[in-house]
């Protein structure tokens, strides 16, 4: 196996979860899922943002750390292949969009922090999907508190994970812009994607257009 710790990262609806189910089942994997239903706070922030955000990103910023925490530095000696559907960075990302200035000056403080006592992943994976299909998947999903998400918080997600992509300097990231696919219903498309995500990629930024 190329890489010990892959995590598949994405905006809200890319496919992050089925993805990362679907290869742990196939290679035999740890999985690690983000447990976000669990959060008392987030169809409370859908419903008046302003005034949850802050509680929200700090007790997902919690529960992922110690999540993270109990799995990553318990290695597996019979199955060191450990799959996330998530990135600890992603906390920073979208608490950088939801907070304002001085509350995120101090989120950022405390996720700084903690992430340092954490492992990076081997290879970083985004899968990147547009926001209209973003939508439609949100939808045929079907989870109530998810039904109003605005297509600008959306848009303003994406951007917070490419801002962050371009400024990473000592991470293996693969972006697969995977919009003409579906791989959770045809398994021709998810082979092409675990294709090209078991690769051995250098230190960087490497884009694909998966079709």
């Amino acid at each position: 196996m190329l890489y010990n710790f892959i995590a598949i990262e994405g905006n809200i609806g890319a496919g992050k979860t089925s993805l990362a189910t679907k290869m742990a089942e196939e290679f035999n994997a740890r999985l690690i899922l983000e447990q976000f239903e669990d959060n008392a706070f987030l169809p409370k922030f859908y419903k008046d943002p302003s005034k949850y955000a802050f509680p929200l990103e700090l007790t997902f910023l919690a529960e992922r750390y110690q999540q993270l925490k109990d799995k990553l530095t318990n290695r597996d000696l019979f199955n060191p292949f450990t799959l996330s559907d998530y990135y600890i960075y992603k906390s920073e990302i979208f608490a950088k969009k939801t907070l304002p200035p001085d509350e995120f000056a101090l989120y950022s403080r405390l996720f700084h922090i903690i992430n340092s006592t954490l492992p990076k992943p081997d290879l970083l994976v985004y899968l990147y999907v547009e926001v209209p299909r973003l939508k439609k998947n949100i939808t045929m999903r079907g989870r109530d508190y998810e039904q109003n998400i605005e297509h600008d918080y959306l848009d303003r997600i994406q951007s917070g994970y490419f801002d962050f992509i371009k400024q990473q300097q000592d991470l293996r990231i693969l972006i697969l812009d995977i919009n003409q696919l579906d791989f959770v219903h045809n398994n021709t498309d998810y082979k092409k994607i675990v294709d090209l995500i078991m690769k051995e990629y250098p230190i960087g930024i490497h884009r694909v257009i998966v079709k």
